[in-house]
Order: C-alpha cells, then sequence, then structure tokens
C-alpha cells in the first residue's frame, strides 16, 4: 500500500514537472526526498523543508517526495535527478547509500545529504552537525531546573538506537552533570529501525514509565516519536526538551495556559538547506563536508541562527530563570574556548 502510494506519488510528480517545465524556464529546480516521519514532523523533517522555504526568495521552483518504505529512498532521489533536477537533498543519514549510487550515475546532478558523510564525491555536499553541543547546553537547562524544584532524575528518549542519537544522549548526560552532579539521568530508546523515529505511542509509553521512576525533565531525540513524549509530559505536568525545531509550544495545554515546553535543542538544518541552495544560486556549490556547531552563526531573514543552539520564546520564557541563562550563556562560552570537551559517546 505504501509503496502503491509512492508510485503515484512519483508519477504526479512526473507529470506536474513535465506540465510546468516550460514556466520553469532558467529557474534551478530544487527537489527535496524526506526522511522517516515525513513533513508535518514539527522536527527534523520540518526544519529541512522551512529552509526550503527561505529559499524561496531566490529564482528556484521546488518538488518534495514523502518516500514510504526503505527502498522508496533511491527511487525518489533517482526519479529527480532524472528529471533534470538542479539539486537534490536527501534528508538524513538513511540516504547515504542512494545518494553515493545516484550521484556516480548523475555526475551533472548536485546532491546534498543531511546527517550523512559523503566526503569525496565532487556533486556532494555532506551537512553534519555537533548535536552534542546543544544537547550539552539543554541538558545544563535540565539539571537546573530539577535542582531548583527539588527533584533529582531526568531522562532521555531517544528515536533509534544507533551512533548519531548516541551523541545527543551523550552531550546531554554531560550537560546535567555539569550543572547538577548528584542529578540522575534515565535513559531509553523507542528501536533500532527506522521507524523508530515515527512512534508517537511508544514514545508516550517510554516517557510515561520514566516518569513513574522520578524522570522530572525529559529530553527527546526521535523525531515524530517525541509527540508521545509531549503527551506524556502535558499528562502528568513533567517538563519536556524538544529537539531539531523549535517545538516549545508542544508543551502548552490550552485549557490551562500552562507550559511544559522547557526548551529544545535546535538543529538549524534549516539554514544548512538554505545556504546550500544560496550558493547554487551564486553559481557555487561546496562539494566535501561542511560541519554546523555552535559557534557557526549566520543571518537568514534578519534573525541570527547557530548551527546548534536552544530555544527561547513565549512558551517557555516563565519556565527559565535568568540566573540559569548566565549559567547556560557561561557553559556556552567555555565549550567555544575548548574548557569545556563535550564528548559524543
Amino acid at each position: 500500500m505504501i509503496r502503491k502510494a509512492l508510485s503515484i506519488l512519483v508519477i504526479l510528480v512526473l507529470v506536474c514537472a513535465v506540465a510546468i517545465g516550460g514556466a520553469w524556464g532558467k529557474k534551478l529546480k530544487i527537489g527535496m526526498v524526506f526522511d522517516v516521519g515525513g513533513k508535518g514532523d514539527q522536527s527534523f523533517n520540518d526544519s529541512a523543508y522551512r529552509g526550503l522555504q527561505w529559499a524561496s526568495k531566490y529564482d528556484i521552483s521546488h518538488v518534495e517526495i514523502e518516500p514510504g518504505a526503505d527502498a522508496d529512498r533511491e527511487t525518489g532521489v533517482r526519479m529527480l535527478a532524472t528529471q533534470g533536477f538542479d539539486l537534490v537533498f536527501g534528508v538524513g543519514f538513511l540516504f547515504t547509500d542512494a545518494i553515493k549510487a545516484a550521484a556516480d550515475d548523475f555526475p551533472n546532478t548536485k546532491f546534498a545529504i543531511i546527517d550523512g558523510y559523503i566526503p569525496d564525491k565532487p556533486n556532494v555536499s555532506s551537512m553534519l552537525f555537533t548535536e552534542h553541543e546543544g544537547s550539552f547546553l539543554v541538558g545544563v537547562i535540565a539539571g537546573l531546573k530539577a535542582k531548583a524544584d527539588g527533584k533529582n532524575t531526568v531522562g532521555f528518549i531517544g528515536g533509534m538506537d544507533m551512533p548519531l542519537i548516541h551523541k545527543f544522549e551523550a552531550g546531554y548526560k554531560a550537560g546535567v552533570n555539569h550543572a547538577f552532579a548528584g542529578c540522575k539521568v534515565l535513559s531509553d530508546y523507542a528501536g533500532t529501525t527506522p521507524s523508530a523515529f515515527a512512534d508517537p505511542v511508544k514514545g508516550k509509553e517510554l516517557a510515561l514509565a520514566q516518569i513513574d521512576r522520578g524522570a522530572y525533565v525529559i529530553y527527546h531525540a526521535s523525531g515524530l516519536t517525541g509527540a508521545g513524549v509531549y503527551e506524556a509530559g502535558k499528562e502528568r505536568q513533567r517538563f519536556v526538551i524538544g529537539v531539531d525545531s523549535n517545538q516549545n509550544h508542544l508543551g502548552h495545554v490550552k485549557e490551562t495556559g500552562k507550559n511544559y515546553g522547557l526548551t529544545s535543542m535546535l538543529k538549524q538544518v534549516d539554514v544548512a538547506v538554505y545556504l546550500t541552495v544560496k550558493s547554487l544560486t551564486e553559481g557555487k556549490f561546496n562539494a566535501g563536508v561542511r560541519v554546523f556547531g555552535l559557534g557557526d552563526t549566520v543571518q537568514v531573514e534578519n534573525q541570527t541562527y547557530h548551527g546548534v543552539y536552544y530555544a527561547m520564546d513565549e512558551y517557555n520564557k516563565d519556565l527559565i530563570s535568568a540566573d540559569m541563562i548566565q549559567k547556560v550563556t557561561e557553559a556556552e562560552k567555555k565549550i567555544l574556548s575548548g574548557a569545556i570537551k563535550v564528548p559524543e559517546k
């Protein structure tokens, strides 16, 4: 059923490409194939799509595809390359094999992969992030919040049990320990396959179990699975830290006005996508590997973004004190100076 749905989508895209090809003219054609969870996850995929929207101010047209089964990733990537798209994004490490193969078969097409490491192809740009640094900062916030409220346990819930998500966990634990040495950190993963990033039911189950064990704040790095973590947090009045995009609003309880979205670890996939498209419109393409970290700042639409950071807005401004912000800022400076070495595993 999933594969049939994708096939229909591919046909529709092909028809649209043929129908409006003349209208595109000299516009750059940008394609994007989403990761597990798809557009609407309010996290990783939505961040990538937001970057594409920012870049729409340039002379581009774009098409997005949401793959169903694992094999469909390469189908989507190759379909866009066959149609003559100038740049094709694969949103997530799961596209590594697909883009490696397609890059060889379509040398005139530019490819970009988020969280994938393809360092040696002249038509591939690999965009990586220092997730452990951003996770350290939200770990500091979690530890300080627990300590301030007389609690001694926080939690971490990852999506797929794999090295990339271990970076989030390692940085978070180090940040919690930096702020509150006596704080216990519970840790669970939703699964060992990509579907672990798209299982809100499992996310809620794991979060409730951690809350039963005393978790006062839970940081999730689990994509759409995190929606269930927020449900548990609001039901049991415990704080949740979001990931990738600013998810603070997901902790808002409309009926009472209370907020349980403590903060979010911002992984600016949107900035990486935007800058890649911007460079292409300027006749440049940065093949190889680019790492976006805490010290990388860019201006997009009159706003400053870091490669990784934490979110503050109207939903959590009353949850995090000025003293807490000061301590997080001190930790940030120490990371940037090298005084604090944040572990990756």
